[in-house]
């Protein structure tokens, strides 16, 4: 039998979240005060009593709550009460602060009594000299598991998954295997489990029997009758979204993590995967409006500032590049100054409906919807779609535009211009994500400044082109 788990931490009280959270979940800011004023105060009794059982996910509201010099001290005032976990909780800026201001051996041991995902997600924040320091003052059975993971690359299961799992050989029988859970020490036994991974003497991965399998079984079955021998499984270097996908296609609360060799390494709970969904859709979102994925609310200005500045000045030469189109079209323009009032409605318009047709694009090929067969099927829908919209917005602006001016030539001018913008937005918010995919970059990121720039592009040289040609010949 090999068990490798940490101490479970103590069951936390829920009454004094509610005084920490009003009726819509937002955290009170009179008891976010009461506890600022012991921590500076030194009041280690206070402290304890106003925040000693909170959640780790409370303490962690509480912590980003308070002011940045006093949340390394709530944490030493708390001392050995303080549970670790709730650093997990935090933003990675704020935890960053929180370590640096910490000794090494108040880390050390706040680690001991973490779960090894846990552990690792606030070890692999600290420089790596700190982490060799840690790492050397943790028993050799946790340093070795953490210092594994740790060489899993960034974002995959290896780094994600925990190593507290309980395993069995497959000759076991129930009622050993029940009696080994019911008398084993608490220090070796999973705070939660789903299931009793079964392994060979090679460590090989060779099945799982879930627990409730486990308790209805009669005593004196093997639990190699009892295995699923087919248990999902992914290895350590699969993509942390790649796991995910994993999750929601069949529906798992869990599942193994082996190597190449098909040795079992460690367990993904579905708890950890909640927290790769939402961190991955963050990181979408703020992709598609050319921000980084580590932009944090407590990030510094010039650091905010700084890490916009770039994609800010790609987008800066994109307009240039629209506004050098116009000024092809400068003679004409003087001459009729409505061609300057209606151009960027037809650029803007182009603009949005490309954004609509690139989201849905881009997320279509995060969670891997199109395929071969499907592109051309969603780039005609697109089409398509771009076609109606351009026909309807042409005519609602070629009517505007005619009663507003009074010159029908014009009307139907931006009409054609607008079904032809419409038209290519379709086309771009669908071509250009997938050729920045087929390339090996992120849609998410590049996607926008280059629709935006297509669609501006071709909006101006429709609009005004037609314009020109038409002039002329009357």
């Amino acid at each position: 039998m090999n068990a490798e788990i940490t101490a479970p931490a103590p069951e936390k009280s829920a009454a004094p979240a509610a005084a920490l959270r009003d009726e819509h979940g937002e955290i009170v800011w009179e008891f976010v005060a009461r506890v600022a004023i012991a921590v500076q105060d030194g009041k280690k009794e206070d402290v304890l009593a106003l925040a000693g059982d909170l959640h780790e996910s409370d303490l962690g509201a509480l912590i980003e709550a308070l002011d940045p010099e006093n949340r390394p001290k709530l944490v030493e005032l708390m001392g050995r009460d303080f549970d670790f976990t709730a650093l997990t909780e935090v933003e990675e800026t704020v935890r960053e602060e929180i370590l640096e201001e910490l000794p090494t051996q108040t880390i050390a041991e706040g680690l001991h009594e973490l779960e090894s995902d846990d552990a690792l997600t606030i070890l692999e924040d600290l420089p790596k000299e700190e982490q060799a320091e840690i790492l050397e003052s943790l028993p050799a059975v946790e340093r070795i598991a953490l210092q594994r993971s740790l060489d899993f690359p960034e974002d995959s299961a290896g780094r994600l998954m925990q190593t507290t799992m309980v395993t069995a050989p497959p000759f076991w029988t129930a009622g050993q295997t029940l009696d080994y859970i019911h008398d084993v020490s608490e220090e070796i036994i999973p705070e939660e489990f789903f299931e009793v991974f079964v392994v060979d003497p090679g460590h090989r991965f060779l099945g799982n029997v879930f627990l409730d399998v486990l308790v209805r079984a009669r005593r004196t079955q093997t639990l190699e009758e009892l295995m699923n021998p087919d248990r999902r499984r992914v290895r350590a270097t699969d993509d942390q979204e790649e796991v995910a996908r994993v999750f929601e296609r069949y529906n798992l609360v869990s599942v193994p993590v082996v190597d190449e060799g098909d040795r079992l390494l460690g367990v993904i709970t579905i708890d950890d995967i909640v927290d790769v969904i939402q961190r991955e859709a963050d990181e979408d979102v703020k992709a598609l409006g050319g921000v980084r994925a580590s932009e944090e609310l407590s990030d510094r200005v010039s650091w905010v500032a700084k890490s916009r500045f770039a994609w800010l000045f790609v987008n800066l030469l994109t307009a240039f590049a629209a506004a050098y189109v116009i000024s092809l079209f400068e003679g004409q323009i003087q001459k009729m100054v409505a061609l300057a009032v209606l151009v960027p409605i037809v650029a803007s318009q182009g603009g949005n409906a490309a954004t609509q047709t690139m989201t849905v694009a881009v997320r279509a090929l995060a969670t891997r919807e199109l395929s071969q067969t499907s592109v051309l099927r969603f780039l005609r829908r697109e089409v398509l779609v771009g076609l109606i919209n351009g026909l309807a917005f042409g005519i609602i602006t070629g009517v505007a535009a005619s009663l507003w001016y009074g010159m029908p030539l014009l009307g139907l001018v931006i009409a054609l211009a607008m079904v032809i913008n419409l038209l290519a937005a379709a086309a771009a918010g669908m071509l250009v994500p997938l050729a920045l995919d087929r390339l090996g970059y992120d849609p998410a990121v590049s996607s926008g400044t280059f629709v935006t720039t297509v669609t501006d592009i071709i909006g101006n040289l429709a609009f005004l082109g037609i314009a020109t040609a038409l002039f002329r010949l009357v």
